[in-house]
Protein backbone atom coordinates (compact mmCIF):
# COMPACT_ATOMS: atom_id res chain seq x y z
CA UNK A 1 0.00 0.00 0.00
CA UNK A 2 0.89 3.50 -0.52
CA UNK A 3 1.25 6.34 1.84
CA UNK A 4 0.84 9.60 2.38
CA UNK A 5 3.03 9.68 5.05
CA UNK A 6 4.82 7.12 6.83
CA UNK A 7 7.20 6.97 10.10
CA UNK A 8 9.05 3.80 11.19
CA UNK A 9 10.62 3.39 14.62
CA UNK A 10 10.97 7.03 15.26
CA UNK A 11 12.97 8.03 18.28
CA UNK A 12 13.44 11.45 19.63
CA UNK A 13 15.17 12.24 22.64
CA UNK A 14 15.51 15.71 24.71
CA UNK A 15 18.09 15.34 27.22
CA UNK A 16 17.37 12.61 29.63
CA UNK A 17 14.03 12.30 28.58
CA UNK A 18 12.42 10.28 25.51
CA UNK A 19 9.73 12.02 23.89
CA UNK A 20 9.33 9.48 21.10
CA UNK A 21 10.22 5.60 22.03
CA UNK A 22 9.92 4.13 18.69
CA UNK A 23 6.36 4.79 17.01
CA UNK A 24 4.95 3.96 13.90
CA UNK A 25 2.57 6.17 11.76
CA UNK A 26 1.05 6.23 8.65
CA UNK A 27 -1.62 7.53 6.27
CA UNK A 28 -3.66 6.78 3.34
CA UNK A 29 -3.95 8.93 0.70
CA UNK A 30 -7.20 11.10 1.41
CA UNK A 31 -7.87 10.20 4.58
CA UNK A 32 -7.31 11.00 8.12
CA UNK A 33 -5.27 9.96 11.04
CA UNK A 34 -6.28 11.37 14.30
CA UNK A 35 -3.14 10.52 16.87
CA UNK A 36 -4.63 10.52 19.90
CA UNK A 37 -3.36 10.87 23.35
CA UNK A 38 -2.76 12.96 26.40
CA UNK A 39 -0.46 16.09 26.85
CA UNK A 40 3.32 15.04 27.09
CA UNK A 41 2.97 11.57 25.30
CA UNK A 42 4.81 12.55 22.11
CA UNK A 43 2.11 13.92 19.83
CA UNK A 44 3.89 17.19 18.93
CA UNK A 45 7.21 16.22 18.84
CA UNK A 46 6.00 13.54 16.03
CA UNK A 47 4.11 16.36 13.74
CA UNK A 48 7.55 18.43 14.04
CA UNK A 49 9.53 15.15 12.92
CA UNK A 50 7.16 14.80 10.05
CA UNK A 51 7.11 18.86 9.45
CA UNK A 52 10.87 18.76 9.40
CA UNK A 53 10.88 20.94 12.06
CA UNK A 54 12.57 18.21 14.52
CA UNK A 55 15.44 15.45 13.16
CA UNK A 56 14.70 12.37 14.52
CA UNK A 57 17.78 10.55 16.97
CA UNK A 58 16.30 7.35 15.25
CA UNK A 59 13.82 5.75 12.66
CA UNK A 60 12.57 7.11 9.43
CA UNK A 61 9.71 9.14 8.08
CA UNK A 62 8.47 9.84 4.44
CA UNK A 63 5.68 12.43 2.89
CA UNK A 64 4.63 11.93 -0.63
CA UNK A 65 7.53 9.52 -1.16
CA UNK A 66 10.52 12.16 -0.50
CA UNK A 67 12.46 11.65 2.99
CA UNK A 68 11.76 13.97 5.79
CA UNK A 69 15.72 14.54 6.52
CA UNK A 70 17.09 14.04 3.20
CA UNK A 71 15.02 16.37 1.11
CA UNK A 72 13.46 18.40 3.67
CA UNK A 73 13.30 21.05 1.18
CA UNK A 74 11.16 18.94 -0.78
CA UNK A 75 8.56 17.61 1.92
CA UNK A 76 7.92 21.64 2.71
CA UNK A 77 6.76 22.10 -0.76
CA UNK A 78 3.91 19.55 -0.28
CA UNK A 79 2.57 19.63 3.38
CA UNK A 80 0.75 22.52 5.81
CA UNK A 81 1.06 23.15 9.15
CA UNK A 82 -1.51 24.17 11.78
CA UNK A 83 -0.28 24.29 15.46
CA UNK A 84 -2.22 24.31 18.70
CA UNK A 85 -2.67 27.84 18.28
CA UNK A 86 -3.14 30.64 15.87
CA UNK A 87 0.02 31.60 14.44
CA UNK A 88 -1.23 34.85 11.95
CA UNK A 89 -0.14 38.35 12.26
CA UNK A 90 -2.33 40.41 14.30
CA UNK A 91 -1.80 43.58 12.61
CA UNK A 92 -1.95 42.76 9.11
CA UNK A 93 -5.67 41.99 7.65
CA UNK A 94 -7.02 38.61 6.77
CA UNK A 95 -6.10 39.17 2.97
CA UNK A 96 -2.59 40.41 4.25
CA UNK A 97 -1.67 37.86 5.68
CA UNK A 98 -2.35 35.32 3.06
CA UNK A 99 -1.17 37.57 0.47
CA UNK A 100 2.44 37.20 2.53
CA UNK A 101 2.38 33.40 2.52
CA UNK A 102 1.77 33.23 -0.72
CA UNK A 103 4.69 35.44 -1.43
CA UNK A 104 6.88 33.54 0.43
CA UNK A 105 6.19 30.47 -1.26
CA UNK A 106 7.34 32.28 -4.55
CA UNK A 107 3.50 33.30 -5.71
CA UNK A 108 3.71 36.15 -7.91
CA UNK A 109 1.43 38.88 -6.22
CA UNK A 110 -1.56 38.62 -8.46
CA UNK A 111 -1.58 34.86 -7.65
CA UNK A 112 -1.39 35.26 -4.07
CA UNK A 113 -3.92 37.48 -4.15
CA UNK A 114 -6.48 35.31 -5.68
CA UNK A 115 -5.99 32.45 -3.96
CA UNK A 116 -5.83 34.67 -0.80
CA UNK A 117 -9.58 35.78 -2.27
CA UNK A 118 -10.47 31.93 -2.94
CA UNK A 119 -9.78 31.09 0.58
CA UNK A 120 -10.83 33.77 2.34
CA UNK A 121 -14.71 32.83 0.45
CA UNK A 122 -13.84 29.18 1.56
CA UNK A 123 -13.69 29.99 5.13
CA UNK A 124 -16.32 32.59 5.16
CA UNK A 125 -14.05 34.95 6.32
CA UNK A 126 -14.49 37.72 2.90
CA UNK A 127 -16.63 40.22 5.23
CA UNK A 128 -13.30 40.32 7.20
CA UNK A 129 -10.90 40.05 4.73
CA UNK A 130 -9.52 43.74 4.96
CA UNK A 131 -9.58 43.97 8.64
CA UNK A 132 -6.95 43.50 10.72
CA UNK A 133 -7.04 40.26 12.70
CA UNK A 134 -6.83 41.35 16.18
CA UNK A 135 -9.88 42.55 15.51
CA UNK A 136 -11.12 38.79 14.32
CA UNK A 137 -12.53 36.42 17.12
CA UNK A 138 -11.03 33.46 18.13
CA UNK A 139 -13.24 31.22 15.52
CA UNK A 140 -11.97 33.67 12.90
CA UNK A 141 -8.56 33.47 13.86
CA UNK A 142 -8.36 29.93 14.05
CA UNK A 143 -10.03 29.82 10.58
CA UNK A 144 -7.51 32.21 8.93
CA UNK A 145 -4.88 30.12 9.95
CA UNK A 146 -6.17 26.89 8.74
CA UNK A 147 -6.65 28.72 5.66
CA UNK A 148 -3.00 30.14 5.68
CA UNK A 149 -1.65 26.24 5.87
CA UNK A 150 -3.56 25.79 2.88
CA UNK A 151 -2.27 28.55 0.16
CA UNK A 152 0.07 25.81 -1.32
CA UNK A 153 -2.44 23.64 -2.30
CA UNK A 154 -0.63 21.02 0.35
CA UNK A 155 -1.24 17.19 -0.16
CA UNK A 156 -0.50 16.46 3.04
CA UNK A 157 -1.84 19.01 6.35
CA UNK A 158 -1.09 18.38 9.79
CA UNK A 159 -3.36 19.47 12.23
CA UNK A 160 -2.05 19.98 15.95
CA UNK A 161 -4.93 19.88 18.13
CA UNK A 162 -6.57 22.03 15.73
CA UNK A 163 -9.52 23.24 18.13
CA UNK A 164 -8.34 23.93 21.46
CA UNK A 165 -9.64 26.55 23.19
CA UNK A 166 -12.60 26.62 21.01
CA UNK A 167 -16.05 26.91 22.05
CA UNK A 168 -18.33 23.62 20.60
CA UNK A 169 -20.36 25.56 18.02
CA UNK A 170 -16.53 26.60 16.87
CA UNK A 171 -15.22 22.99 17.43
CA UNK A 172 -17.60 22.24 14.56
CA UNK A 173 -16.79 24.51 12.11
CA UNK A 174 -13.91 23.10 12.48
CA UNK A 175 -14.87 19.62 11.89
CA UNK A 176 -16.94 20.65 8.77
CA UNK A 177 -13.67 22.42 7.23
CA UNK A 178 -11.37 19.60 7.96
CA UNK A 179 -13.98 17.41 6.58
CA UNK A 180 -14.19 19.43 3.45
CA UNK A 181 -10.30 18.92 2.98
CA UNK A 182 -10.30 15.15 3.10
CA UNK A 183 -13.13 15.59 0.50
CA UNK A 184 -10.67 17.51 -2.17
CA UNK A 185 -8.15 14.68 -1.51
CA UNK A 186 -6.12 15.74 0.93
CA UNK A 187 -4.22 13.61 3.74
CA UNK A 188 -4.90 14.92 7.26
CA UNK A 189 -2.83 14.25 10.19
CA UNK A 190 -5.01 15.34 13.72
CA UNK A 191 -3.84 15.10 16.85
CA UNK A 192 -6.49 15.65 19.84
CA UNK A 193 -6.88 14.93 23.05
CA UNK A 194 -10.79 15.03 22.42
CA UNK A 195 -11.97 11.46 22.02
CA UNK A 196 -15.19 12.40 20.51
CA UNK A 197 -13.84 14.50 17.81
CA UNK A 198 -10.56 11.87 16.80
CA UNK A 199 -14.09 9.57 16.69
CA UNK A 200 -16.13 12.07 14.62
CA UNK A 201 -13.34 12.17 12.12
CA UNK A 202 -10.83 9.86 11.73
CA UNK A 203 -10.68 6.95 9.58
CA UNK A 204 -7.94 5.61 11.74
CA UNK A 205 -6.68 6.21 14.88
CA UNK A 206 -3.29 5.48 16.78
CA UNK A 207 -3.67 5.96 20.34
CA UNK A 208 0.05 7.15 21.86
CA UNK A 209 1.20 7.33 25.30
CA UNK A 210 4.76 7.71 27.23
CA UNK A 211 6.09 8.23 23.72
CA UNK A 212 4.59 4.93 22.16
CA UNK A 213 1.77 3.63 19.97
CA UNK A 214 -0.28 1.74 22.32
CA UNK A 215 -3.15 1.25 19.35
CA UNK A 216 -4.09 1.35 16.16
CA UNK A 217 -7.26 1.28 14.11
CA UNK A 218 -10.17 2.56 12.50
CA UNK A 219 -12.54 3.78 15.85
CA UNK A 220 -14.76 0.18 15.56
CA UNK A 221 -12.06 -1.44 15.89
CA UNK A 222 -10.35 0.57 18.68
CA UNK A 223 -13.93 0.11 20.69
CA UNK A 224 -13.83 -3.78 20.04
CA UNK A 225 -11.23 -3.88 22.58
CA UNK A 226 -13.47 -3.06 25.24
CA UNK A 227 -16.26 -4.47 24.22
CA UNK A 228 -19.87 -5.08 25.31
CA UNK A 229 -22.02 -2.13 26.69
CA UNK A 230 -22.06 0.62 28.91
CA UNK A 231 -24.37 1.68 31.86
CA UNK A 232 -24.10 5.47 32.91
CA UNK A 233 -25.58 6.69 35.85
CA UNK A 234 -26.02 10.40 37.38
CA UNK A 235 -28.03 10.14 40.52
CA UNK A 236 -29.92 13.41 41.58
CA UNK A 237 -28.11 13.41 45.12
CA UNK A 238 -24.64 13.44 45.03
CA UNK A 239 -24.50 12.30 48.62
CA UNK A 240 -26.29 8.72 47.44
CA UNK A 241 -23.19 8.33 44.94
CA UNK A 242 -21.50 5.27 46.94
CA UNK A 243 -25.54 3.45 47.33
CA UNK A 244 -25.86 4.02 43.71
CA UNK A 245 -22.10 2.45 42.61
CA UNK A 246 -22.71 -0.43 45.10
CA UNK A 247 -26.05 -0.97 43.08
CA UNK A 248 -24.69 -0.79 40.19
CA UNK A 249 -21.69 -3.01 40.86
CA UNK A 250 -24.18 -5.74 42.37
CA UNK A 251 -25.95 -5.83 39.00
CA UNK A 252 -23.40 -5.73 36.45
CA UNK A 253 -20.68 -7.43 38.61
CA UNK A 254 -18.14 -5.41 37.27
CA UNK A 255 -15.93 -2.47 39.37
CA UNK A 256 -17.85 0.72 38.70
CA UNK A 257 -15.81 4.02 37.32
CA UNK A 258 -16.46 7.53 37.80
CA UNK A 259 -15.39 9.09 35.17
CA UNK A 260 -16.61 12.60 35.82
CA UNK A 261 -17.85 14.16 39.18
CA UNK A 262 -21.67 12.80 39.77
CA UNK A 263 -21.04 10.10 36.90
CA UNK A 264 -20.79 6.47 37.39
CA UNK A 265 -20.21 4.07 34.40
CA UNK A 266 -19.93 0.29 34.61
CA UNK A 267 -19.15 -2.09 31.72
CA UNK A 268 -22.33 -4.96 31.29
CA UNK A 269 -23.05 -8.28 29.32
CA UNK A 270 -26.48 -6.93 28.05
CA UNK A 271 -29.87 -5.27 28.23
CA UNK A 272 -31.04 -6.79 30.96
CA UNK A 273 -29.04 -4.82 33.05
CA UNK A 274 -30.59 -1.66 32.92
CA UNK A 275 -34.38 -2.78 33.67
CA UNK A 276 -32.43 -4.63 37.02
CA UNK A 277 -30.63 -1.10 37.61
CA UNK A 278 -33.86 0.81 37.43
CA UNK A 279 -35.70 -1.51 39.47
CA UNK A 280 -32.86 -1.66 42.07
CA UNK A 281 -32.18 2.63 42.31
CA UNK A 282 -36.20 2.65 42.64
CA UNK A 283 -36.16 0.51 45.73
CA UNK A 284 -33.30 2.24 47.40
CA UNK A 285 -35.23 5.55 46.71
CA UNK A 286 -32.07 6.83 44.88
CA UNK A 287 -33.37 9.54 42.24
CA UNK A 288 -31.85 9.21 38.71
CA UNK A 289 -30.97 12.62 36.60
CA UNK A 290 -29.77 10.56 34.00
CA UNK A 291 -29.66 6.82 33.29
CA UNK A 292 -28.42 5.11 29.87
CA UNK A 293 -27.19 1.95 28.25
CA UNK A 294 -24.85 2.55 25.86
CA UNK A 295 -21.65 1.24 23.02
CA UNK A 296 -18.51 1.53 24.51
CA UNK A 297 -17.16 5.38 23.33
CA UNK A 298 -13.05 5.64 22.77
CA UNK A 299 -13.10 7.49 26.30
CA UNK A 300 -13.41 3.83 27.40
CA UNK A 301 -11.02 2.41 25.22
CA UNK A 302 -8.07 5.09 26.46
CA UNK A 303 -8.83 4.24 29.92
CA UNK A 304 -8.96 0.51 29.39
CA UNK A 305 -5.56 1.11 27.55
CA UNK A 306 -3.97 3.17 29.59
CA UNK A 307 -5.47 3.33 33.28
CA UNK A 308 -6.21 7.24 33.03
CA UNK A 309 -7.49 9.91 30.84
CA UNK A 310 -6.04 12.38 27.70
CA UNK A 311 -5.40 15.44 30.23
CA UNK A 312 -3.09 13.78 33.21
CA UNK A 313 0.44 14.34 32.16
CA UNK A 314 2.38 17.16 31.39
CA UNK A 315 2.87 19.11 28.24
CA UNK A 316 4.60 17.94 25.38
CA UNK A 317 8.69 18.66 25.99
CA UNK A 318 9.13 20.02 22.20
Amino acid sequence: MTYAFQAEGLVKRFGSTSALSGIDLAARQGSILGVLGPNGAGKTTAVRILATLLRPDAGTATVAGYDVVRDAERVRRVIGLTGQYASVDDDLTGTENLVLIGQLLDFRTSDARARAKELLSHFELADAADRPVKTYSGGMRRRLDLAASLVGRPDVIYLDEPTTGLDPVRREDVWRIIRTLVDDGVTVLLTTQYLEEADALADDISVIDQGRVIAAGTPAELKRIVGGQHLDLRPTDVARMDDAAAILADVAGQPVESPGRGQLTVPVADDTALTAAVARLDAARIGVAELSLRLPNLDDVFFTLTGHGTTDTEEDAA
